[in-house]
Parts: C-alpha cells; structure tokens; sequence
C-alpha cells in the first residue's frame, strides 16, 4: 500500500483559515506554528467555530514576529507576535492552560468582528502541556493531539454516501495522505515515518459539530456529515470517529510528495 502526502495544512489561529504548505518542520507540538494562537471570550475561554463559525472566514499569517489576520469584510490588522509578556490562564474544553494576550488592536479588531469581547493569545514559550493517548505528546491548542491525519480514501467512503461531495477542509487535518486503497487505515496505523519525523498514534479523531460549517462562508450547512457518519462511524467513545490523532516522537522536515511509511500497524478501535 504505497503512499504520500498529498497536502500538508498549518492552522496558526485555532479554528481559523488553515495554510497548505510545500513544506513544514514537524516540531514536538505539531507542524511549525499550528494552533500557536488562540481566540478567547471575555472569561478567557476559547472561541471555535462550535459556537462562533464566522472564524472560518478569519485568514491569519505569520512572517517573522509580525501575525496578520484578514476578513473579507472587516479587512485586517496587525501585530508584533509578544511571547515574553506574562502568560495568563486561560480555558480549553474547562482545562487551565496558559496563554500570552497579543494586545488591543488585536482584540477590538475581533471583537468588532465576532461582536463579542474577545483576544487573542499565544502559546508561551514554556509551555509544557502533555497530551493524552496511546502515546502521550504535546501540542499548541489543537483540540487533543498534535497532529491530525485523515485520507482522501476515507473522505472518498464518507462522500459516497452523500448527496454532495464535502471538501477536505471540513474536517481540518493537518496530513492528508493518497494510496491507501482502503478507506479508514489510518485507524490501524501505530507509527509513522513521513520526511524525518515519526509520529505515534493517540486515539481516534471523534469528531464535532464544525464538521458542519461550511469554511468557505462560515456557517453552518446542516446536520451532515454528522448524520451519514452516525450510521456508520460510531466509536466507543461517544461520537463518530472520522480520521485518526498522533503525537510527535520525533522531528523533522516533512513535504508534499514524501512516501509515508507505515512502521508499525493496530487494531481498529471503532
């Protein structure tokens, strides 16, 4: 089953725009700047687009130590990237982490758009959050594990039961991978060569009410995929399992193109 990376995705703002990269260095967090930011309500807990899907309009980039976030209608703004400011709590799934506020031009530009309070804050240079799994890990703010790979196979089986095809983007992985025949094997995979990282398999990607947003308007479309997965995906977890989370175990420079070598193999866990 010879395969490769058809499409490597970064996404520096959780739950923003996402960057198809050429090429990226696998850091122990994930891909180099993803989910290195983080958009927070007036409490300090973070925004997604659960209940704020006008985030898949929010385009972000990072050259240097400068971040720019850009919206079709609000137009965009800019910022020294601060990593040495005090880091403050902040909240993910009702878990403290720590995050770094970016400032007020930042944040009124947000909260003008999501026309709530809210900031936007960064992972701080020490943090040392430890991510759950097979394989423990670490990550920036992505919802579990660090990385997140998903087949076009699998999103091919899922699309077959559809009345329209869904894009690759709806599900926000960060590999994407072409050759497996079969839909679902990165379910089975343990560990992974891809460039000259490695990765290790964690758990199921259980997936969430996002799914249903479409990301090139920033709403919701409908109960679907959800719905079709449902007759056909349920985990033992509560939820649909869709794609499959890994951690990092070793890092490296990794491209479009690269073989993925399986080195180690699993039993499904659906």
């Amino acid at each position: 089953m010879s395969a490769t990376v058809s499409e490597l995705v970064c996404y520096p703002i959780k739950g923003c725009v996402g960057h198809s990269l050429r090429t990226a260095r696998m850091t122990s967090r994930g891909i180099e700047h993803d989910r290195a930011f983080m958009i927070v309500d007036e409490n300090r807990s973070f925004r997604s687009q659960r209940s704020d899907p006008v985030l898949a309009l929010i385009r972000p980039n990072i050259d240097g130590d400068t971040i720019t976030l850009e919206h079709p209608e609000f137009g965009m703004v800019s910022a020294y990237i601060d990593l040495r400011s005090d880091a403050e709590e902040v909240t993910m799934f009702r878990r403290p982490l720590r995050g770094i506020d970016q400032g007020e031009d930042v944040a009124a530009w947000l909260s003008k758009l999501i026309g709530e309070h809210s900031r936007l804050v960064a992972v701080p240079p020490e943090f040392d959050r430890v991510t759950d799994g097979h394989v423990p890990g670490t990550a920036g703010f992505a919802d579990s594990s660090a990385v997140h790979i998903l087949s076009d196979t699998t999103l091919d089986a899922l699309n077959s039961r559809l009345g329209h095809a869904l894009p690759m983007n709806r599900f926000r992985p960060n590999i994407v991978v072409t050759g497996w025949e079969s839909p679902h094997t990165e379910d089975l995979v343990r560990e992974i060569a891809v460039g000259d990282s490695v990765l290790a398999y964690t758990k199921l990607a259980i997936r969430c009410p996002v799914t249903t947003v479409e990301q090139s308007r920033g709403e919701r479309d409908g109960p679907e995929p959800l719905k079709t997965l449902a007759t056909y995906r349920t985990a033992r977890q509560k939820g649909v399992a869709f794609g499959a989370k890994f951690s990092v175990v070793q890092e490296g420079m990794l491209s479009v193109g690269d073989e993925v070598n399986v080195e180690t193999w699993g039993a499904s866990e659906l």
